[in-house]
């Protein structure tokens, strides 16, 4: 059975595809996928000249012409909106793939007053020249592969060759080739597979939409795994500290943007342990606040039914489903469900007696820090965390609130990804990495655990 038989076998019940002959050449193309002007410009124009080569790609002006080898082969580029000409002689695939992306827009997740306006889109061609128009060297590389049985979808591992660590870039391209699948529709989906220690909370992987945060990663050594068809990509590897290093912070004068980062560290471990400070004084240690601040906290508790940690349950979960309604809902309706559960139900809640004021302070005061974090694993993690320490300040106090930061830092020092330590540069220390991170500092030097260049300039 010739290529042109199993064309019309296997993909006989399908509304989409065409096929012409024209001077006994057999032209096939999926037309959902391909570009009707481009098939007639490329193609079809050059057909009614008398005399046809033997060789067909002199006739044709496309700029990206493909030997088939295999029925595979012509198969995949049929399906990536390739037009497949066919003769005795000869098989070739040309692009002729229409445009079913949208522009580039500024970015959603991810805005700055200043820097960039641009984001990724689901078009990875477009993806790879907003990178390459910011990283204009040889060394950037990318290797590609695809992923699922049926949606064969291409993901591409990205890297500086005379700076990324090679072994680590070997180590991420043999997961991508393992994955065995039907299918991947996003990145969100791939990375599950690329990190298959899921026992932390905390996101092994960092994601982005922004071509300048990429291309800041891909210069400290870092690796970026990108898929067509997302508008996102993988930062490997990621350390805490890349969560409060937003690339806006290049941007801004060094003393200025020291005191925001040093305020984020703070909002992390702030949002994290304030409701169970508060359980553990109000419950167990009164004795380390001012007795006037004390009665102050009683009497507004005067009337409320519930224990303190019931109090904070209530409060807390009901500040989760609305976080995650505001997150759910249409952007034009997620300012309402604030508003309506921030206010009404927040005031109706102390009118009632359910909570008291302290609490809607000291629930609100906790949200307030974690919104300074954007990535929604960030705050998933802290959302884990929180609980853990309210907790064991129920059951112990002041004492159970020490030995859940125990906990916290030796579980944020014991997780490696790749290898790599979570809790760097801080343990293990480094100083040149501390300065792209949790500093801004003039740096002319990378990490030596990141880089194998550890200059910046170097060829």
């Amino acid at each position: 059975m010739n290529y042109l038989e199993k064309v019309k076998d296997d993909y006989q019940s399908m509304s989409d595809l065409v096929i012409k002959n024209v001077k006994k050449i057999n032209i096939i193309y999926l037309e959902s996928l391909s570009d009707q002007d481009k098939i007639n410009d490329y193609i079809l124009k050059f057909t009614n000249i008398h005399h046809i080569p033997k060789d067909i790609t002199k006739l044709i002006p496309s700029p990206n012409v493909k030997e088939i080898q295999k029925y595979e082969d012509l198969k995949l580029f049929l399906e990536q909106g390739f037009t497949i000409i066919l003769n005795k002689s000869q098989s070739i695939a040309i692009e002729t793939k229409s445009n079913l992306t949208r522009a580039i827009e500024s970015p959603n997740t991810e805005p700055t007053l200043y820097g960039a306006k641009e984001s990724l889109n689901e078009n990875f061609q477009t993806n790879l020249g907003l990178i390459k128009r910011r990283i204009k060297s040889p060394h950037l590389k990318n290797t590609s592969s695809i992923v699922g049985r049926f949606s064969k979808t291409m993901v591409s591992v990205l890297y500086i060759d005379n700076v990324a660590d090679l072994d680590l870039v070997e180590k991420i391209k043999t997961r991508i080739d393992h994955i065995d699948i039907d299918g991947i529709n996003d990145i969100g989906e791939l990375k599950q597979f690329l990190c298959h220690d899921n026992k932390n909370v905390f996101p092994a992987f960092r994601i982005t939409e922004r071509p300048d945060m990429i291309s800041k990663s891909l210069l400290e050594g870092k690796i970026i795994v990108m898929m067509d068809t997302s508008p996102y990509a993988l930062i490997v590897p990621t350390f805490l500290a890349d969560f409060i290093n937003p690339v806006s912070d290049d941007y801004g004068k060094n003393i200025n943007i020291n005191f925001l980062k040093i305020l984020r560290f703070f909002c992390f471990f702030l949002s994290i342990i304030i409701p169970g400070l508060y359980i553990a004084i109000i419950t167990f240690n009164q004795e380390t606040i001012p007795t006037n601040l004390l009665l102050n906290f009683q009497m507004q508790r005067k009337g409320v039914p519930f224990p303190s940690i019931v109090e904070c349950l209530i409060t807390l979960i009901s500040c989760e489903i609305l976080r995650e309604s505001d997150i759910r809902f249409p952007s034009k309706y997620g300012s309402a469900i604030s508003i309506l559960g921030g206010l009404v139900l927040g005031e109706a809640a102390v009118s009632a007696g359910i909570v008291s004021p302290i609490m809607i302070i000291i629930v609100a005061l906790t949200f307030i820090s974690s919104l300074i974090f954007t990535d929604l694993e960030i705050m998933n993690g802290i959302r884990y965390w929180r609980f853990f320490f309210l907790l064991l300040s129920c059951f112990f106090g002041l004492f159970g609130t020490g030995l859940a930061f125990v906990f916290l830092l030796t579980n944020l020092c014991s997780y490696e990804i790749y290898d790599k330590p979570y809790f760097f540069p801080i343990a293990p220390f480094d100083k040149n990495y501390l300065k792209d991170t949790l500093f801004k500092m003039h740096n002319n030097k990378r990490s030596k655990l990141l880089s194998k260049n550890r200059y910046r300039g170097d060829a």
